[in-house]
């Protein structure tokens, strides 16, 4: 057998650059897909009704994604899952190329879409059981601001080939799919299965095959001892499964509806012709302020996630609240929505690096499903029941976006009092309670 806690160790090599990018890229590709519903959107001309449906239609096929790669991946292993996705990416891209009706459309994004919600389960999965201890944070993190460039890029794309006749601006973005895709195969091709999932399903003479031709036969030597986990209260905290489900599920959803409200569907309501430029805004700015995950394996976890809701929701309320000021002081409003999209930023690294490091080995990919599918899905209805608001004022709609953000703060609040630290450099094992 193992040790695991031993790999866990070990040293960060060439091969795990090339994995870290690989992760990163199927987080990036994942954001672009997602993204990609608010832009595609004018590619057809529809009724307004259709629009909310093309807007709901990327969290409904993100969810069934999800919903298949978590127990796929606990079944199956973390690296053929990933191989699975890229197959649907591959054939999503070619569709949307072709793509001139809004049928073929619409496939082409559900396609897409449900790669996009099984490569990130399986990468905040993998990523966690696989990135060495002193740098699973930040790897984790820094992985995740890749979703920030992706819907960054998405945007530009949109700007540069805005001019262009809708042919060509959709060729280029199905043409940066397949592309992206060709580099992920590649990149792929070195990373292990996950040593964890391997011991957990008793496959140990694979899991010491993979170790030593991922690190080499004398991986051993370069494999300093664990250090001893802090011997704080909240270290050793035990929390029942069912507590954990609903505390990420509940801060999941109000991070995911909170963002997309902003990001994806307050321009389409209220300034159509801005929605390209919040969203690159909102991204570009995020993935900036993302950055600040690189001291993740320093600072507490529960500190992260409690104070990025915190001024998250504050935020929110300054602009619901002086919505009659920026509406006749545009620059008023960038100032604000850069403010908000640094905190939201800290907020998003913080709760989806938390999200799959809470569950035991054997069943993290159906349990991180499992939250993600419900906060995701809880997105849908949002979507359609701010579109009633839409008659309102602006203000009101980020008023209620402040509620959303108020009901997540509760329960980061929650889990800083009665939750497990999962960070300052504890290792996955403890930071998901298998070992104190």
């Amino acid at each position: 057998m193992v040790n695991v806690s031993r790999v866990g160790e070990a040293r960060w090599t060439g091969r795990t650059t090339w994995m870290f990018i690989s992760f990163a890229l199927g987080l990036l590709l994942e954001s672009y897909v997602f993204s990609l519903a608010s832009i595609a959107i004018y590619w057809v001309t529809i009724p307004k009704s259709l629009g909310e449906l093309l807007l709901a239609w990327a969290p409904i096929w993100l969810i069934v994604g999800i919903a298949i790669a978590g127990p796929v991946s606990d079944r199956l292993g973390r690296k053929v899952t990933l191989y699975i996705t890229l197959a649907f990416y591959a054939v999503g891209g070619i569709l949307l190329y072709f793509s001139s009706s809004y049928v073929l459309l619409l496939i082409s994004l559900a396609l897409m879409l449900m790669a996009g919600g099984g490569e990130m389960n399986s990468i905040m999965v993998a990523s966690h059981e696989l990135m060495p201890r002193r740098h699973r944070g930040k790897a984790m993190m820094m992985e995740i601001n890749a979703i920030n460039l992706g819907g960054f890029i998405l945007a530009v794309l949109a700007f540069s080939s805005a001019a262009s006749a809708i042919a060509f601006q959709r060729g280029v973005v199905a043409v940066a799919v397949v592309i992206v895709v060709i580099i992920l195969v590649f990149a792929r091709a070195s990373m292990p299965e996950s040593v964890l999932w391997l011991e957990k399903r008793g496959q140990h003479e694979k899991a010491m095959q993979q170790i030593k031709a991922y690190w080499g036969d004398d991986w051993q030597a370069a494999v300093a001892p664990e250090p001893e986990p802090p011997k704080s209260l909240a270290a050793v905290r035990q929390t029942s499964i069912p507590f954990r489900v609903i505390i990420m599920t509940i801060v999941a959803a109000a991070n995911t509806i909170g963002f997309g409200l902003v990001a994806y569907v307050f321009g389409y309501y209220y300034f159509p012709h801005l929605q390209p430029t919040i969203l690159a805004v909102f991204e570009g700015v995020g993935f900036v302020g993302g950055f600040l995950g690189l001291f993740a394996d320093r600072w507490s976890r529960r500190h992260m996630l409690f104070w990025s809701f915190l001024f998250t929701f504050v935020f929110t309320v300054i602009i619901g609240a002086t919505t009659n000021t920026w509406l006749h002081n545009m620059p008023l409003f960038w100032i604000l929505l850069v403010l908000l999209a640094i905190a939201n930023s800290i907020c998003y690294l913080t709760e989806d690096t938390v999200k799959p490091e809470v569950w035991p080995t054997e069943l993290r990919g159906t349990w991180t499903a499992v939250t993600r599918f419900l906060s995701i899905g809880l997105y849908i209805p949002a979507i359609y029941l701010t579109g009633n608001m839409q008659a309102h004022h602006p203000g009101q709609y980020f008023l209620f976006n402040a509620g959303v953000w108020f009901v997540g703060l509760l329960a980061a609040a929650a889990w800083f009092v009665y939750g497990r630290e999962t960070g300052q450099g504890a290792s996955i094992a403890t930071a998901s309670g298998e070992t104190d």
